[in-house]
């Protein structure tokens, strides 16, 4: 048997981060339950936005939930009418009254190479009833002309209304999962169809984390250096020219 496990999770504490941010003793199983219903509603009411993450942080009677979404005007609506709303509802549904909330919205900066985003759009376009490899592809050339280093995508279930269960996988590029400075994003998810829900899993590889830092500190040294040779030579060749006429 292989042993899998979560790229995200693996890099938890190097490259990435917690998504509930917080501590508690007593509280930890209630606490807890409370950030996967959350997280579990918004991402159902809000599935429309293309949401990324929903990181939430518990201080003393505060809640603060930061959302990162594809289209974050669905979620403001107009004047923030819609963040009142959806802070009511969560209050009412989950929270006590007691507790405040913050909510704090920001935008996906391309869509395209978020593996929760292109969950979302695979599983729309199956439920749809369309066909799961151009689906497939569609997605995967979306990733690369993003400048997506590599993807897989891979669909279980009765793919096209087949009695037999099977799984498909297709990718593009490269996937180092064992490599943990890699910034891989991944994501699952289910479509309901009329045969039964199909499975979805997506990896993204975006680059490596420190790839930009180690090409600006050789530029900067670079443009140092021959700054340094061309005010210590130049002038000589000038003074050399004259003395020779």
């Amino acid at each position: 048997m292989g042993k899998k496990i979560n790229p995200r999770i693996f890099r938890l504490g190097l490259s990435e981060q917690w998504r509930s941010r917080w501590f508690a003793r007593d509280d930890y199983a209630k606490f807890l339950q409370e950030d996967i219903e959350i997280r579990n509603y918004i991402k159902k009411e809000l599935a429309e936005a293309g949401i990324d993450k929903v990181i939430i942080e518990r201080k003393r009677g505060e809640v603060v939930i930061n959302i990162k979404a594809a289209k974050p005007g669905l979620i403001i609506g107009r004047g923030g009418s819609g963040i009142e709303e959806l802070k009511k509802k969560i209050v009412n549904k989950y929270l006590d009254k007691k507790t405040k909330i913050n909510i704090n919205i920001t935008e996906v900066t391309n869509p395209n190479l978020s593996a929760s985003v292109l969950v979302q759009v695979i599983r729309e376009d199956i439920e749809k009833r369309m066909p799961f490899r151009r689906v497939m592809k569609q997605n995967i050339e979306k990733v690369m002309k993003a400048k997506g280093q590599g993807v897989k995508i891979i669909l279980a279930g009765r793919l096209n209304g087949v009695e037999i269960a099977r799984q498909e996988t297709l990718s593009k590029g490269k996937i180092p999962l064992s490599t943990l400075r890699a910034n891989i994003d991944y994501s699952r998810g289910a479509a309901d169809t009329i045969y039964g829900k199909i499975g979805i899993k997506v990896w993204v590889y975006k680059g490596e984390y420190f790839d930009k830092k180690i090409e600006e500190k050789k530029k900067e040294k670079a443009i140092f250096k021959t700054a340094k040779l061309f005010s210590q030579e130049q002038p000589k060749k000038v003074a050399i020219k004259k003395e020779g006429k």
